[in-house]
Formats: C-alpha cells, structure tokens, sequence
C-alpha cells in the first residue's frame, strides 16, 4: 500500500514539471513571433496577413520562409513552395503521434495544427501514454497562443514606426534559419550537404527567378538523402 500512495503522489508532479516545461518552451518560441510579426511588415505584408499566417499556418519555419521569399520580390508560388518543404517533416512527426494520440473527427484537425518539432519532441520518450499526450498538448497549445500574441505585438510595433526598415530586421530571417539548423548540424553528412546547398543555389541566384534558386538548392540534399539510405538498406538484407 505504502508503494501504491508514494506511485499516486508522484503522477500530479510528474503532470506538474510536463505542464511547467510545455510553458517554458512556450515562452522561448512564442517570443520569436514578434521577430516574425516585425519581418512580416516589412516585407510588406499588413498586420492581418502576419496574423493570418500565424493562425492559419502555424509552422515558424514556413512562414519565416514564406515572407523572406516574397520580401526579396519572388512569386507567391515560390514561396508557397519553400514552405511546403520546410513543413513537410510535419508530417512524419503526425506518423509517429497518430497511434499515441487516438484522435477522430474535429479533434483530429486541431490536434494536426499542433504538430511542431517542440510539441513532438515534448511528447516522446515519455514513461505513459498520458504524460505523452500531455506534453504534446501542453506545449502546441502554449506555444500557439503565444505565437499569435507575441505576432500581434510585433506587427503592430513594426506598423506603427515611420520606416520599419531602418531597424534592418532583414537579416533576422536568416539568422532565425541558421538557429534552426544549427541544432542539426552534427556529423559529417549535414554539413556536406549544405555546402552543396549553398553552391547550388550560389550558381542558379544570376540564372533564376527570385526564390526559386532556394528550391534548386534542395535537389543535392535529397540526392544525398537517397545515396546514404543504399547502404542502409543493403546492411539490413545482408544483416
């Protein structure tokens, strides 16, 4: 018995550190959206289409992405484009928490807007399904209230100044990209290709149209993805 009472004192402070962690990290990436709502302005979007984004889309990546292209005078296509790609690791993350998050119907949708590195990764490695869920709610739904706020703020502040280009936020954008991918940047292979990256997407810039060389810049990793999953593959069927 005495096992069974210290088991249930811990479950509340066990959802106590989950619930204070999502908040923290709630904190640190929502504050981001007032670099995201400042961006948005001077790149020439109104205070509604930044907000629209955040509510809409919901993937920091993406829109930092959509408004960087289409701040250096690309085609919404393209931006539109680079999106895609730079969500589209969304969705193998729902691949992993659709059977630990049994959601159907409405509940569903909502829990898809969810899915974002922080809420993923809060939600794994977790001792029950419970803690799990927790997490992954805990944190979506901390970080999307603070995003949007934290986007309203910015864009407002950003509207309100004489000439919001003066503060150079435009190079925040690649500083927000370079943040993300640093993290990533941890063997051999992520490294090679980036530089392929870049040389591809250097040499297509005087060639191409505005943004569409960021999309060019993609084929060497994907080559390199399938070089790397041969031997893979041939060391299981051989193993």
């Amino acid at each position: 018995m005495a096992g069974n009472n210290s088991a249930v004192l811990e479950r509340p402070t066990d959802k106590k550190t989950i619930v204070r962690d999502s908040l923290g990290v709630g904190l640190a990436v929502g504050a981001l959206g007032l670099s995201f709502g400042a961006l948005a302005v001077v790149a020439g979007f109104s205070v509604a289409q930044a907000c629209a984004l955040s509510l809409l889309m919901f993937s920091g990546a993406s829109q930092f992405a959509i408004i960087g292209v289409a701040g250096a005078g690309a085609s919404p296509l393209a931006g539109a484009a680079t999106a895609t790609m730079l969500g589209a690791r969304n969705g193998l993350y729902g691949l992993h928490l659709s059977p630990l998050l049994e959601v159907k119907g409405l509940r569903k949708l909502l829990a898809a807007h969810l899915v974002l590195d922080e809420s993923a990764a809060m939600s794994m490695g977790r001792k029950s399904t419970g803690e799990a869920r927790l997490g992954f709610y805990a944190t979506g739904i901390s970080v999307f209230v603070l995003w949007n706020i934290a986007t309203l703020i910015g864009a407002l502040a950003t509207k309100s100044l004489p000439d919001p280009a003066v503060l150079g936020l435009d190079v925040a954008a690649p500083a927000a990209f370079l943040a993300l991918l640093a993290p990533r940047m941890n063997s051999r292979e992520p490294w090679i290709a980036a530089l392929a990256a870049v040389g591809v997407a250097l040499a297509a810039v005087p060639l191409l149209p505005a943004g569409v060389p960021v999309l060019v810049a993609a084929i060497p990793a994907l080559l390199l993805g399938l070089l790397l999953r041969e031997p893979v593959e041939r060391q299981e069927v051989s193993a």
